[in-house]
C-alpha cells in the first residue's frame, strides 16, 4: 500500500538518510562503540599486492571510521521506522475495516436474496396448489378430446361408407 501526507515525507526522509557504515569487528569479538570510533584513527586501506600466480592484482576493502553522532542517527532511525510502521498498521486496520464492510454488505445481499427466494417458493406453491385444483378440469378436457377425436374418425368412416352406397346407388340406378 502506498503512504500518503506526512507518512510518505517520512519514508522519503528515512530513504535519503544517510547510512551508518558498519564498523570492523575488533580481534576482541565486539564492536566499537562511539567513544572508541572518535579515538581510534581510520583503518587504512591495504596495499594490493601481486599473486605469483600470473600477476592478478586483488584490492582489500576500506574501512569507513564509525560516525560519532550514532545515537542521533538511531534516535532519527527509530522515530522513522516507527513512522513507517504506524502506516503500515493502519493500512491494514482500513483493510480489515473493509473487508468487515464488505461482509456486512455481502450479508444484506445474502438476506435480501433469502427474502426473495421465500416469495419466489410461497409463489411456487400457490401455483401448485392452482394446478392441482384444476387437474380434474383438465383431466375431463382430455377425455372430452379422447371422445372427439373418435367420433371424428366415425364421422370419417361414416362418411366414407354413405360414398360407398352412393356409388352403389347410382349404379344400380344406370342399370
Amino acid at each position: 500500500m502506498a503512504a500518503t501526507g506526512d507518512d510518505a515525507s517520512a519514508m522519503e526522509s528515512i530513504s535519503r538518510a544517510p547510512a551508518a557504515p558498519n564498523p570492523a569487528p575488533s580481534s576482541s569479538g565486539h564492536t566499537e562503540g562511539p567513544e572508541d570510533a572518535a579515538d581510534s584513527p581510520a583503518a587504512a586501506p591495504r596495499k594490493p599486492h601481486t599473486n605469483s600466480d600470473g600477476g592478478v592484482e586483488t584490492a582489500e576493502e576500506a574501512v569507513e571510521p564509525a560516525e560519532p553522532d550514532i545515537n542521533e542517527l538511531c534516535t532519527d532511525m527509530f522515530e522513522k521506522m516507527s513512522i513507517f510502521l504506524q502506516g503500515e498498521l493502519t493500512a491494514t486496520c482500513e483493510d480489515y475495516r473493509l473487508l468487515e464492510n464488505m461482509n456486512k454488505l455481502t450479508s444484506l445481499k445474502y438476506m435480501e436474496m433469502k427474502d426473495i427466494s421465500i416469495n419466489i417458493s410461497r409463489n411456487l406453491q400457490d401455483l401448485n396448489n392452482k394446478y392441482a385444483s384444476l387437474q380434474p378440469y383438465l383431466d375431463q378436457i382430455n377425455q372430452i378430446e379422447e371422445q372427439v377425436s373418435a367420433l371424428e374418425q366415425a364421422a370419417y368412416k361414416l362418411d366414407t361408407y354413405s360414398k360407398k352406397l352412393e356409388a352403389r346407388f347410382k349404379k344400380l340406378e344406370k342399370r
